[in-house]
């Protein structure tokens, strides 16, 4: 069973068709929305029509989605400060809060300046220039190899992202216990269940990309099957030798 694998990414290509545009207005929709379900009367048709002409890019096209009425009825309204946040994270980085001090930085944003100042904080930002750009939909990324990521981030990611099967909307901050009193997250199958106890005695498997650099440098590609006690200490040594996670499951 799958607990979470990284999303392929959406980019904007030159000379894109519409078919193109339109795929990549559904993975923002998606993606910033948070899978909710999109009516017709609710689309962006202006911000739309500016991104089909060319006047703004893929990531204009997301910052017009964040800052828009729906997703403030959907996110900001309905939801804590800190779930706010917390989803502002996953919806524009890709990831999971790492700890106290970004969530404070960002209410504080809100508080200060107000909602289009916290959502503009993500969008232009070095972190989201550096992993997306311009043209490409943000995605899950919280198992990629990431200078400066501390390696509480994947498990915290994980308990963020649970595929597409349900959406985002919700009042409380899901790590807001494990953030706010500096503890480790626990990674919990989608299936339901919490607790160490539940986790204890399951395997994950890791796909792994490493570079080699000897006279020629080649990829290789490689698994590893580790319990659950394992897990977090296997992550550290894969970061350490220049590898890069590629997904993590459960192994049935």
């Amino acid at each position: 069973m799958a607990l979470w694998i990284e999303a392929e990414s959406v980019e904007l290509r030159p000379n894109a068709t519409e078919d193109d545009l339109q795929a990549v207005i559904r993975a923002v929709y998606r993606q910033v929305l948070g899978n909710a379900h999109v009516f017709d009367s609710q689309r962006l048709t202006s911000a739309e029509s500016q991104f089909r002409n060319g006047d703004i890019s893929v990531a204009g096209f997301v910052r017009a989605v964040a800052q828009s009425e729906l997703y403030r009825s959907l996110f900001f309204e309905n939801s804590s400060p800190y779930r706010f946040v917390e989803l502002n994270f996953k919806h524009l980085l890709g990831r999971a809060p790492q700890d106290q001090t970004e969530i404070s930085e960002h209410v504080q944003i809100y508080n200060t300046h107000g909602y289009e100042a916290e959502i503009n904080s993500y969008i232009a930002s070095d972190e989201y220039v550096t992993s997306f750009g311009e043209n490409v939909v943000p995605s899950a990324r919280g198992n990629r190899t990431q200078m400066g990521v501390k390696n509480v981030g994947f498990n915290r990611t994980f308990a963020l992202m649970r595929g597409f099967a349900a959406n985002d909307v919700g009042k409380s901050a899901r790590l807001i216990s494990d953030i706010g009193g500096n503890l480790p997250t626990k990674i919990v199958s989608p299936s339901g269940g919490s607790g160490a106890s539940s986790n204890t005695g399951k395997r994950f498997r890791l796909a792994v990309s490493k570079a080699s650099f000897g006279l020629r440098v080649t990829k290789s590609l490689a698994t590893f099957e580790v319990g659950y006690n394992q897990l977090s200490q296997k992550i550290q040594n894969i970061q350490k030798t220049g590898g890069k996670i590629l997904s993590i499951t459960e192994v049935a």
